[in-house]
């Protein structure tokens, strides 16, 4: 046992026994069902010096509590969560000089902005928009104790990944100056009446862990050095030279401020097409995907992970069966591209040639256009891919498919779709990838599609926008005063940004406070709109214009635990039904709430918002839905209110992945069924126990894990769900490597027939998969 203890100013005290039994108490409050003496024991084991340091007990009794966590003793995760935190309050409290105690353990708020502000960590409009006696203010409305709500894992996320630092890596923050931080940011350019009693309230959400604000705004808001608010962007490539080096360009510049990607590659011709006129000169998109994956390794997210690509092609593009081969690892490695993931834009036609085992065409877009003379009003070329069937079953898509497969001067490739959807299913197995994306389901849906049409999601599939590609109008060389200029013109297109944030729906859900959320969860990211400084300039403009916004949620699989319902259920779809309903009309409602203070969107007009078709198409005004939370005559009332005032946002509904925010807030990831009920994270030297969240006698008949599940009940939750979802769904298959072929292709065919938008990671646990930092919130 240790005979002396040395505080962090060197000082030496003797070593007292009994101080072990009352900082255990300290941590132990309010967990009675955790045994003291056991945690004592394990700690004076683990203290085997003479001489120990204060921070040396603290890490003793961290990693004791730590060892304790079990499937019968959940709580221990909570001990070892105080332990960290007292840990940090220390550290804070030496950092910046101010004594810290039990009942006030955090610091001064104004020296601590004033000083990160000096040093250039923090930006300075914390200090311009709010004078001293405001943010003494907001200090008052801090409350530490809500540091208690997170466990042992998220707390040590938030540590890691979030939290301000000084240019030593010392914390400075601590986890409720984060969220204050984020909330005066966020609302630094709110009217000036209003501003204080927004940042309250944006505060009160997250600090209750009621929703989560995206990776890019948990860790950037407020700070000076770091990257942009927004998720992720979605670039669609011309088929030109100046287009495609563009794009690799501005993908590059987002890259490095810690954006995901996705790239549409669709319009780019096939290899072996003609090059003004020179046949078989074209090399295909596979050799600008591998300098896609070039720029994702050497253009890193500031500095902490590879940049993250994913790319979508066409299903019936020349270049589809090279494409579907390229994670895998055997080949051609010159045919390969290991870095980047890869997506496939579905039609129904293929989906319909697949279950009848019949033949699919390819077709290279460059001659598309060059043969069969499609255009549009403006008189610019058409190709297959800018058609989609407006109804199920009929539509432009399948006739111009149909106009192209019998024209004698068109080449093409002839296969069996099923051997196109074996590829994909084998790529899936072995890699997690392709993602589907099912064009036509998306177009129908899409509420803009006046203004342009959707060709692929981005990197985590759930965002779904109008795009259209940059292209470069002209270039001059122009003198003025003496100095000579280049000058490149570009006619903007639709570059996708999504702003991301998550209703914490085992938290919000039961405490009944959705329609307080909501409202504040719209305005925040609707603020991240206006506040972003986006490099590439499309990506600025198509921002303004639609402003955009996803609005997502996580722990799903938590609250119907809480709430005692079983996955594999009737039950459970019902109530995904009604909960999104629910959703969405506070969504709507906030939204058009927010125009009349602020304006609608700009291209709201000619919108499925504007004409009410929005409201119609989801049978939200027809009576023969009606929801168990949201009648038929309050949708009837908000549509007319909408026709009248507009909306502000163009798109609003995202349900993103968000996996490390999940285990900040302590529960399960997105839509996602529960991975195991004792997961593990691996750190360098040591794992970390991670129980499945409020894990008691009661929920654990609930939590029937991931690879135990019938998927076909997930695709039913996720059909359920998707008709209030106006964007997508990171929706993840759980397979076991052994699953049989028909299967796997029941599981897909029953996706595409249930309305279901795309899918996401074919995860199985033979398959080590990287996660999306940049939707995660």
């Amino acid at each position: 046992m240790p005979q002396f203890v040395t505080k962090p100013n060197n000082r030496q005290l003797a070593f007292d026994e009994t101080r072990l039994s009352v900082y255990s108490d300290r941590l132990l409050e309010g967990l009675e069902t955790l045994n003291k003496e056991r945690l004592i024991r394990s700690v004076i084991s683990k203290l085997r010096r003479e001489e120990v340091t204060s921070e040396e007990i603290s890490n003793a009794f961290t990693m004791a509590a730590l060892e304790l966590v079990s499937i019968e003793e959940p709580n221990w995760k909570f001990a070892a969560a105080r332990s960290l935190l007292t840990t940090l309050y220390k550290k804070a409290a030496y950092y910046r000089r101010y004594k810290s105690y039990p009942d006030e353990p955090y610091g001064a708020l104004f020296p601590l902005i004033s000083d990160l502000v000096k040093k250039g960590i923090y930006r300075e409009e914390l200090l311009e928009y709010y004078t001293k006696d405001q943010i003494e203010e907001l200090a008052q409305t801090i409350d530490y104790r809500r540091d208690l709500l997170f466990d042992y894992i998220g707390l040590l996320t938030l540590t890691e990944r979030y939290l301000t630092t000084d240019f030593d890596g010392h914390v400075m923050e601590l986890p409720q100056e984060r969220y204050m931080v984020i909330a005066m940011y966020l609302m630094h350019k709110e009217p000036v009446e209003k501003r204080m009693e927004l940042v309250k309230e944006s505060y009160w959400a997250m600090s209750n862990l009621y929703m989560t604000a995206a990776t890019p705004t948990m860790s950037n808001a407020g700070k000076k050095v770091a990257g942009q608010l927004s998720s992720c962007f979605i670039d669609t490539v011309d088929d030109s030279l100046e287009g495609i080096f563009d794009s690799n360009t501005d993908i590059a510049r987002l890259s490095k401020m810690g954006g995901g990607i996705g790239v549409y590659l669709g319009k780019v011709r096939a290899r072996g097409s003609d090059i003004r006129g020179h046949k078989n000169t074209s090399s295909g998109v596979i050799p600008w995907i591998r300098q896609l994956n070039n720029t994702a390794v050497s253009v890193d997210q500031l500095g902490t992970r590879k940049g993250a690509i994913a790319v979508y092609l066409d299903v019936f593009h020349k270049d589809i069966l090279a494409f579907l081969d390229l994670k895998l690892n055997n080949g051609d490695e010159r045919m390969r591209a290991h870095d980047v993931f890869h997506g496939v834009c579905i039609s129904d036609t293929f989906m319909e040639a697949v279950e009848a085992r019949g033949e699919f065409n390819l077709f290279c877009p460059h001659e598309v256009k060059k043969v069969m003379g499609w255009k549009d009003t403006n008189g610019r070329p058409l190709g297959l891919e800018d058609f989609y069937d407006e109804t199920l079953g009929q539509g432009a898509f399948r006739d111009k498919y149909a106009e192209a497969v019998a024209h004698p001067l068109l080449s093409r490739i002839t296969v069996p779709a099923i051997d196109i959807m074996k590829r994909i299913m084998k790529s899936q197995l072995e890699t997690g990838t392709p993602y589907m994306f099912y064009r036509d389901t998306v177009n129908r849906a899409n509420p803009n599609s006046a203004h342009g049409m959707v060709y692929s999601s981005n990197l985590c599939t759930e965002i779904m926008q109008n795009q259209s590609a940059t292209v470069v109008e002209h270039e001059e060389l122009v003198t003025k005063d003496g100095q000579t200029r280049i000058v490149i013109s570009k006619i903007p297109g639709d570059f996708v940004v999504c702003n991301l944030n998550s209703i914490h729906l085992a938290r919000a859900v039961p405490a009944g406070v959705l329609d307080r959320l909501v409202p504040i969860q719209v305005r925040m990211l609707d603020n991240v709109i206006d506040i972003n400084n986006i490099e590439v300039l499309q990506a600025q403009y198509t921002n303004s214009q639609y402003r955009a916004v996803g609005l997502g949620t996580f722990g799903l699989h938590h609250l119907l635990a809480l709430e005692g319902i079983r996955w594999e259920s009737d039950e459970a779809v019902a109530y995904n039904d009604n909960l999104y309903e629910r959703i969405n009309y506070l969504l709507v409602r906030s939204s058009m709430e927010l125009a009349k203070e602020k304006g609608y969107y700009p291209k709201f007009h000619g919108s499925d918002w504007e004409s009410g078709a929005y409201f119609n198409h989801r049978g939200y005004t027809d009576g023969q839905h009606e929801g168990k939370f949201v009648t038929t005559a309050e949708w009837k009332e908000l549509q007319q209110e909408v026709q009248q005032t507009g909306v502000r946002n163009a798109w609003m509904f995202a349900i993103a992945p968000n996996g490390s925010t999940s285990i900040i807030a302590g529960s399960t990831a997105s839509i996602d069924p529960l991975y195991d009920l004792l997961s593990y994270e691996e750190k360098t030297t040591y794992k970390i126990a991670n129980p499945a969240p409020d894990l008691s006698d009661k929920t654990i008949w609930y939590y029937k894990t991931a690879f135990n599940i019938d998927q076909h009940w997930s695709i039913n939750m996720a059909s359920a769900r998707q008709r209030h979802v106006d964007q997508g769904q990171s929706f993840n298959f759980y397979v076991r490597p052994d699953i049989k072929a028909t299967d796997f292709l029941d599981l897909h065919i029953h996706a595409w027939k249930a309305g279901m938008k795309s899918t996401y990671y074919v995860r199985s646990r033979a398959l080590t998969i990287e996660e999306c930092e940049s939707c995660s919130s």
